[in-house]
Formats: C-alpha cells, sequence, structure tokens
C-alpha cells in the first residue's frame, strides 16, 4: 500500500467516525430530551401525591377507597399539571372539569385552591386565578 492510499483510506475511516459521532450526539440529545421530560412528569406525580396525602384526611379503618373530597383535589390539580402555564379563574376550572359552577360549589372549590396554594402547589398571579407554580 502506498502512501496515497494509506492517506485516503486514513481519510475514510476519519470520515466515519466523524459521522458515528454526530450521529452519536444526536441520540444524546434527544435521550437528553425524554429523560428531562421524563424527569418534570415524576415530579408532577411527586407533588400530586404529596399534596393529595398531605390534604386528605384520615379515617382509621378507612379501606373504602378515595373520599369525594381526595377525588376532587385529584381532578384539579391533574388539571393544572396538564395546563401549567395556564391561570384560571373557579369557574373556567369547573367549566373544564365539568364540575357544577353554582355559588356553593364554586366556594368550596376556592377554599380547596387556597389550600393548594398555601402548601405550595399553586400561585395566584392575580386576583381569583391561580396557576401551577414553576
Amino acid at each position: 500500500m502506498n502512501i496515497t492510499e494509506f492517506l485516503t483510506d486514513l481519510q475514510a475511516q476519519q470520515d466515519e467516525a466523524t459521522a458515528r459521532a454526530g450521529e452519536l450526539r444526536g441520540q444524546i440529545e434527544h435521550l437528553t430530551a425524554v429523560l428531562a421530560e421524563t424527569e418534570a412528569r415524576l415530579m408532577d406525580l411527586a407533588t400530586t401525591r404529596k399534596v393529595i396525602v398531605e390534604l386528605t384526611p384520615t379515617r382509621d379503618g378507612d379501606e373504602a377507597g378515595p373520599s369525594e373530597s381526595t377525588t376532587a383535589y385529584q381532578a384539579i390539580v391533574n388539571a393544572f399539571n396538564q395546563h401549567p402555564d395556564q391561570a384560571f379563574r373557579v369557574r373556567e376550572l369547573h367549566e373544564l372539569l365539568g364540575m357544577p359552577t353554582d355559588d356553593p360549589c364554586m366556594n368550596v372549590t376556592r377554599s380547596r385552591l387556597g389550600r393548594l396554594t398555601r402548601q405550595g402547589f399553586l400561585t395566584q398571579p392575580g386576583r381569583g386565578r391561580y396557576q401551577k407554580r414553576t
């Protein structure tokens, strides 16, 4: 093998290694993005669980399943997790969740939202508006 053939072969190997390195960088970027999304989802789930556990009253011997209060909190927290950048008024939240929009029901939700705000899960970007804390 003469020097020209050797250099040509060496250049081909370098080009192949450069292409492979580019492919691997692309895979790393993709996996890094997927990992970040998955970790964010894990944080949302852990926060949701923590909030629900903290806000749910415990009763001895209660094995009948989640209370109505627990499922309402779950629905509210899930709505904010699904729309983390959106601020909701109570009526908008009720409409999104298919809940009644009469004043007594909305007052209960206001109390729940206040509790979620005090727990640090939500923030109030304006009067009567609630948004997931980021």
